[in-house]
């Protein structure tokens, strides 16, 4: 399988698209805004950890776990009680909490801790008794370098940025569909660089929806569960034109915008037509970083959407967005912006609107630079919607032998389901 990657991507990255079955190597990479550049290494690896001693701190209502390995660990005595892993407190066929809240004592004592059979084993005030696995225990740890961790094992937020020297990662289409280790590089690279080329598909519809049981299932909007992007007649959309399309991400005025994109190119333009993209959340840091003011306004002040017409059914959606969704750490997370489908209406006070207008001006011309954007020939492509905004340059419509893509939505929930299944399936990770 070919895999082209950018200047910035890790070794291990690279590794991982070729499709070798070792784990990634982990590499010191720069920083760039909030964001490094690889992956955080994971809580603990190789075999079970070793437990040093295990003590209660009554005064403090914690649980200290001394590992072999010099580290502590320290659990509130109520995080342990609520997580009991017995028949009694979790569902083990689904991996599921059976305790009730009403039920558990958020002030809970703690009578005895004791190591047995490799496990950590507690009696509560009740006579209850919890055993946990080290290792269980060590991954959830609650120091802050074992959190982050955990959630980028479980989330894969960082990022590789890029710029217009962009050498998209290119997946086989029928490997991805049949070979787990090529599926789960492709849905990597996806969330780590956020477009992938799929060589090899057939040039007919229909391979969006192929692509999707990879998965699970498609996200099913007003479009359709898949949709033609042809030049049509009244067309419903700007998409449906063959008139250029600035950078955008779709769907602004849903509030839950679909977070992956399939794009099959069915039919390339006789003339024209040639496919934009730029990483919305490189562009983001940069404007913090230019522009602190015009990021903290598009990131703070929320945005009227609209969209209305027929085609699966009849619609008229409203939404506020944010033009850039921070996290409670102030990480960049979606980006929401489409021109054609920003409303008329502006619901923020007129002292505002100025300041508004100059910061969204400030922000599409880092957009628009050159430097920042990668042009190509559509190609079968998967990308991710919320970070990256796609344009298209105007074509040549020939009636219907014009330039034909079918396109589809999934979320990142399912996406990201996938992946974990796949990772565990290829690497056993837990």
């Amino acid at each position: 399988m070919l895999s082209y990657l950018t200047r910035w991507v890790s070794r291990g990255a690279f590794q991982a698209l070729k499709g070798t079955s070792s784990r990634p190597q982990l590499v010191k990479t720069p920083h760039i805004g909030n964001q490094t550049l690889a992956a955080a290494p994971l809580p603990f690896t190789g075999g079970s950890p070793g437990v040093r001693q295990a003590r209660a701190l009554d005064q403090e209502r914690l649980l200290q776990i001394d590992w072999d390995d010099g580290s502590c660990s320290l659990y509130p005595f109520t995080w342990l009680r609520d997580n009991c892993q017995c028949p009694h407190c979790t569902l083990q066929s689904a991996q599921a909490r059976s305790l009730l809240f009403t039920n558990l004592d958020v002030h809970t004592g703690m009578d005895q801790v004791q190591l047995m059979d490799n496990k950590v084993s507690i009696t509560w005030p009740d006579q209850h008794s919890s055993d946990f696995d080290p290792d269980w225990l060590k991954k959830r740890c609650f120091s802050s370098e074992a959190r982050q961790a955990l959630q980028e094992e479980l989330f894969l937020n960082e990022r590789e940025y890029w710029d217009s020297s962009l050498q998209i990662p290119t997946a086989d289409f029928e490997e991805v569909l049949h070979d787990d280790k090529a599926a789960l590089a492709w849905l990597e690279a996806l969330r780590r660089i956020g477009i992938v080329y799929l060589r090899g598909a057939p040039a007919d519809q229909g391979q969006v929806a192929r692509l999707s049981q990879r998965i699970g299932y498609l996200r099913l909007t007003f479009y359709g569960h898949t949709w033609q992007v042809q030049d049509k007649p009244m067309a419903n959309n700007v998409a449906y034109t063959s008139g250029e399309l600035s950078m955008h991400t779709d769907y602004p005025a849903l509030h839950h915008p679909p977070g992956v994109q399939f794009l099959h190119c069915v039919r390339q333009a006789d003339q024209g037509g040639e496919s934009e993209v730029v990483d919305g959340f490189h562009m983001a840091e940069q404007l913090r970083r230019e522009d602190p003011e015009a990021f903290n306004i598009l990131s703070s002040l929320r945005v009227d959407f609209t969209d209305s017409g027929a085609d699966y059914c009849d619609f008229r959606v409203q939404s506020k967005n944010h033009i850039i969704d921070v996290d409670s750490e102030g990480r960049v997370t979606r980006i929401n912006y489409n021109n054609a489908t920003r409303d008329s209406v502006l619901d923020v006070p007129v002292h505002q609107v100025q300041p508004f207008y100059s910061s969204l001006k400030a922000f599409v011309e880092l957009l628009s630079r050159p430097e920042n954007v990668f042009t190509y020939r559509m190609e079968p492509v998967t990308f991710d919607n919320w970070r990256l905004l796609h344009g298209r340059k105007s074509y040549l419509s020939r009636g219907q032998n014009s330039r034909h893509l079918e396109g589809a939505y999934l979320d990142w929930d399912e996406v990201m389901s996938r992946l974990r299944i796949l990772r565990k399936a290829v690497r056993g990770d837990s």
